[in-house]
């Protein structure tokens, strides 16, 4: 992890361990559901795996799709290379089921679902809309937009896939201080309420710092801070996420699934080539485990997840998005402005990946 980042990771095992017996929104009764929701196959782990070579892959054709944003659109944008596009995640003690699009829309019929969360939970909703469209090519379909919100409607069926754009879950205001980072308010989550099912993702903008933050001061209580621990300040967050849901979920009418970390690839030294990044990877790491080990940010998922009342489904996907420096859009994309993107990921691609875990995880 780097001797930069030894003290924040003792400053958060401090923290949590200080938290530990705080559980009056919690429940410690539910410290195995991480393990069960990790098995929801029977007695496989999805999440356990290799990647291997299918010439059968991508799952669709992106000049097929007209919903990919120019963002994820490598092909589109001049990426040469076509290998990245044929490896199919296999769990070791199992084989996943095969998307079908149309048994989805059937299973989902009349029903809502919405991903919450930022770029990244776009990135997955528009995997999804490709995957679904790519088995239903002739179905009627409808894009509305307003706001940080987004559906896409199969008519025939009455399925509405939902997007609701927000950069923490936890609230932004612009305040007269200026743009506050709100650690114990989601005025916002009136929008998720009432779904079937919930996708939710933050992280990727808790790291962010000078230009690129979005926020000027951190709020907790009364108290403002003009800067806090990122991982503390991204627990504190996930616990007020937390709270919403134990409070605003009905487990019966809503299935819930938290993302996993999506990892980015910026440092080849998290992959033991420091020189590198992941411009010009055409390959995914093979090794037996990845060398940059876990993120942190995970195991703030995990300590949160395991102290919820509601059942959370956490779709893991970390560990293999790590293998995969050689899946982002890099230099190709429409809207990298000259920037190397090492965080999204191309369509088709990756997110095909997380989709295929999540569908796998609602028909076993």
């Amino acid at each position: 992890m780097g001797l930069l980042f030894k003290p924040m990771f003792l400053s958060l095992l401090l923290f949590l361990l200080w938290h530990q017996t705080e559980g009056e929104n919690f429940s410690n009764a539910n410290t195995t559901r991480l393990s069960r929701a990790r098995e929801l196959a029977g007695r496989c782990n999805f999440f356990r795996g290799k990647w291997v070579y299918d010439s059968s892959y991508p799952l669709y054709d992106s000049s097929s799709c007209p919903f990919i944003d120019p963002e994820f659109d490598c092909i589109k944008y001049g990426r040469p290379d076509k290998q990245y596009l044929k490896y199919r995640w296999q769990p070791l003690s199992c084989n996943l089921p095969r998307f079908n699009g149309l048994d989805f829309l059937e299973r989902w019929r009349g029903k809502r679902i919405m991903f919450v969360g930022d770029s990244l939970s776009f990135n997955q909703w528009q995997s999804l809309s490709c995957m679904i469209h790519s088995s239903v090519p002739n179905a009627r379909t409808s894009l509305m937009k307003s706001g940080p919100l987004s559906s896409l409607t199969f008519e025939d069926y009455g399925v509405k896939l939902m997007l609701y754009r927000t950069t923490y879950l936890v609230d932004l205001v612009r305040e007269n201080v200026g743009l506050v980072l709100k650690l114990d308010s989601i005025q916002s989550g009136n929008a998720w309420k009432g779904m079937d099912m919930l996708i939710f993702n933050t992280w990727h903008w808790w790291t962010h710092t000078g230009r690129t933050q979005p926020w000027d001061y951190v709020q907790e209580g009364n108290k403002l801070y003009k800067d806090m621990n990122r991982l503390i300040a991204y627990y504190k967050g996930l616990t007020t996420w937390a709270r919403w849901v134990n409070i605003n979920v009905d487990p019966s009418k809503t299935k819930v699934f938290f993302q996993g970390i999506s990892p980015t690839h910026y440092e080849g030294k998290d992959w033991n080539q420091p020189s590198r990044s992941c411009d010009g990877e055409m390959q995914p790491y093979f090794g037996a485990s990845y060398p940059a080990g876990i993120p942190m940010a995970a195991v703030v998922v995990n300590k949160v997840l395991s102290r919820i009342k509601k059942p959370v489904y956490l779709l893991d996907v970390t560990t293999l998005s790590q293998y995969r420096k050689d899946a982002h859009p890099s230099d190709y994309s429409g809207e990298h402005g000259g920037i190397t993107d090492c965080s999204h990921w191309c369509l088709p691609g990756l997110p095909d990946t997380w989709n295929q875990l999540l569908y796998a995880t609602l028909v076993s």
